[in-house]
């Protein structure tokens, strides 16, 4: 049974910074395209960053050159570093994973079979 168990979200002030981290079970994560989604109320979910099984990264322009993927395989652990916070990045955070690749949208949603519960993240001004 597959399980991504999302950890280290909170809150922080506008300009600060946090790391999530996504613990998962029941697969080898250096096998899977992993990614972080979010979605904040009201509001489309979102693919945030993504990362290939050979470590190739690729971002949302929201957030890119402030957040960074990466993967511990030997701790099979996904984590999102995300730095200089606004408060448009206050939302729910998910890990996912998944088998299927399309270059042409690999932050799209359909392309990820398992999902995690999610961690909060609030950005005060």
């Amino acid at each position: 049974q597959v399980q991504l168990v999302e950890s280290g979200g909170g809150s922080v002030q506008a300009g600060g910074s946090l790391r999530l981290s996504c613990a998962a079970s029941g697969l080898t994560a250096s096998r899977y395209y992993m990614g972080w989604f979010r979605q904040a109320p009201g509001k489309e979910r979102e693919g945030v960053a993504s990362i290939q099984p050979g470590g190739t990264t690729m971002y949302a322009s929201s957030v890119k050159d402030r957040f960074t993927i990466s993967k511990d395989n030997a701790k099979n652990t996904l984590y999102l570093q995300m730095t200089s916070l606004t408060v448009e990045d206050t939302a729910m955070y998910h890990c996912v994973a998944g088998l299927r690749w399309d270059s042409l949208a690999p932050l799209s949603r359909y392309l990820y079979d398992y999902w995690g519960q999610g961690t909060q993240v609030t950005v005060s001004s």
